[in-house]
């Protein structure tokens, strides 16, 4: 006969003045979060013009932050994702828990050269159909 004997420690009792003080700490906790992830998001507005990709996982980082601990920012976000999901999309994208990184920037890099350069004038396109003919 095999007897096991569990051993547990009494539960803590809190007092409702302890609940409070928890309270109040996570709010707060809640509120320098979500101006961190403000500022983030606005450091990678700044960077974002600079040569290199550094601007968008900034404001990735920011979003998550907001998103995470602000009810509001995540209805208005989900507003603007209805209202514009060509947009939102590649930051959905990044926000997933595995984010497919390298297919965001690629597409990125697409739509800009569609906006930027004349058709002709286009390489990554070309690029990406001699590379698909190589491995096959």
């Amino acid at each position: 006969m095999n007897v096991s004997v569990a051993l547990a420690m009494p539960r803590a009792r809190f007092s409702p003045a302890d609940d409070l003080a928890r309270e109040i700490v996570a709010r707060f906790l809640r509120v320098i979060l979500v101006v961190l992830g403000l500022l983030l998001i606005a450091g990678g507005a700044v960077i974002a013009p600079l040569p290199g990709p550094l601007g968008l996982p900034l404001t990735v980082v920011g979003l998550m932050l907001v998103l995470r601990n602000s009810f509001k920012a995540r209805k208005q976000f989900v507003r603007f994702q209805h209202a514009h999901p060509k947009l939102i999309f590649p930051i959905r994208r990044l926000l997933r828990r595995e984010p497919e990184v390298i297919l965001v920037a690629w597409q990125q890099a697409l739509r800009i050269e569609r906006l930027v350069i004349p058709r002709r004038w286009r390489v990554a396109v070309r690029w990406r159909k001699s590379i698909k003919r190589r491995r096959r």
